[in-house]
């Protein structure tokens, strides 16, 4: 209980930010639709968030050393806002676009200022409870911020200036809290070759978990709509996805740390494969079947990140963990930001099942791939622990760097 209360400014600050930013995705999407936005025109809003992403990821550090953590969080904050509220002033589709590069700014950004105010703050005693608890608000939050969706009218001023609202509102705890600011570390280096040297494999599959999950997020409620779901029922699809992969976590983590990694990898892209076409196969069995789809989808995809974040760790000194986190959501970021766009512009050409089939391609890529790396060199006799890595900030390696020691 003190573990929460010392932390409580800076989780609450988690959760507003995660219901507003979390929920821009998918209102983009539904009032994309509303407005005749294309199809291709949706995803290219998805790929902007991730191009702001990206951007943030490397700057917020640096900004952070020049001004500290409450300015900079404030200075994110504020251009995740101007994002939302700028939705109401014009239905043009590539203004929009710019837009979300702002709101995913936003989001690496304000993330990266809590992980290492978080990193900076707890001690050997409560680092485990302190991520325990970090896990259960981000996932939660996220979850919430799809469920929102089921109330928020699409392209309406209200439900953006609401979110906008909640952005502004994360800013309040932070910024009220007598704490001290923690002394600023150092921006990691960004050395992508360093990921791939450590394992070509752990660098496959982030990519292919954001070519999952990113599909999924930013171009799903175009799914939903095409297989005849409404508004608050693709909320509840969303919803699904993210609690599938919630759910996964214990299991695979438990498998992950029992048996070689790299096997664990290749059956959870067989089962991926398995959930996409499965998913295309229920689109015409009525609401409940693609719930139980969705949540059967996020089950097999969501965990690829965090084995292959493992995966590499096992070949990783520890010196080069940090940066080696942050070489690998310089990955995911990069299959993040082509993966929606590519996938909406798949489902223009052939049809919603599409999406699950692209999907399932980069999971069989997975496959072939994982099965030829296991002949070049055999898994490590130590390893590091299996933790459930969060795809928030290229910071984020340093809250979980003693995790994976212990």
């Amino acid at each position: 209980m003190r573990t929460i209360i010392s932390f409580a400014a800076l989780f609450l600050s988690v959760i507003l930010l995660q219901l507003s930013t979390g929920g821009v995705g998918p209102l983009d999407a539904i009032s994309g639709l509303t407005l005749e936005f294309s199809t291709e025109q949706i995803g290219l809003l998805g790929s902007a968030h991730f191009l702001g992403f990206f951007i943030g990821c490397w700057w917020a550090p640096r900004l952070m050393g020049n001004i500290g953590h409450s300015r900079a969080f404030a200075v994110c904050t504020a251009l995740g806002a101007m994002g939302l509220i700028g939705h109401t002033l014009t239905d043009n589709a590539y203004v929009w676009a710019l837009l979300r590069v702002a709101s995913g700014t936003c989001v690496a950004g304000a993330y990266t200022v809590i992980e290492a105010w978080l990193n900076a703050k707890v001690t050997n005693e409560t680092r485990g409870r302190a991520m325990g608890t970090y896990r259960i608000v981000d996932m939660g939050a996220s979850l919430g911020a799809q469920l929102i969706i089921a109330v928020l009218p699409p392209a309406s001023y209200v439900s953006y200036n609401l979110l906008a609202i909640l952005c502004c509102a994360s800013l309040l705890p932070l910024t009220l809290t007598k704490a001290s600011q923690p002394k600023t570390p150092d921006a990691p280096r960004l050395r992508p070759k360093l990921a791939w040297r450590s394992s070509p494999l752990a660098v496959a599959g982030v990519i292919v978990a954001a070519l999952s999950s990113a599909s999924f997020r930013m171009v799903g409620p175009v799914y939903g709509q095409e297989v005849g779901l409404d508004v608050d029922q693709i909320a509840f699809f969303l919803a699904s996805f993210v609690l599938g992969g919630a759910l996964a976590q214990y299991p695979v983590g438990w498998l992950a740390d029992k048996y070689d990694r790299r096997w664990v990898l290749i059956w959870l892209s067989a089962a991926a494969v398995l959930s996409s076409f499965v998913t295309m196969a229920a689109s015409g069995t009525g609401t409940v079947g693609v719930m139980l789809t969705a949540g059967f989808f996020g089950l097999t995809t969501f965990p690829i990140f965090s084995v292959s974040s493992a995966h590499a760790n096992d070949f990783a000194t520890t010196e080069e963990r940090v940066e080696l986190s942050a070489a690998l959501m310089f990955w995911f970021a990069l299959g993040a930001i082509a993966s929606p766009y590519v996938s909406s512009t798949l489902i223009q050409s052939f049809g919603p099942g599409a999406l699950f089939a692209f999907v399932a391609l980069g999971h069989l890529g997975l496959i072939v791939f994982g099965l030829a790396r296991m002949r070049s060199r055999p898994t490590p006799e130590e390893r590091t622990n299996y933790v459930y890595a969060p795809r928030t900030s290229f910071t984020i390696g340093r809250l979980l760097k003693r995790a994976r020691e212990e």
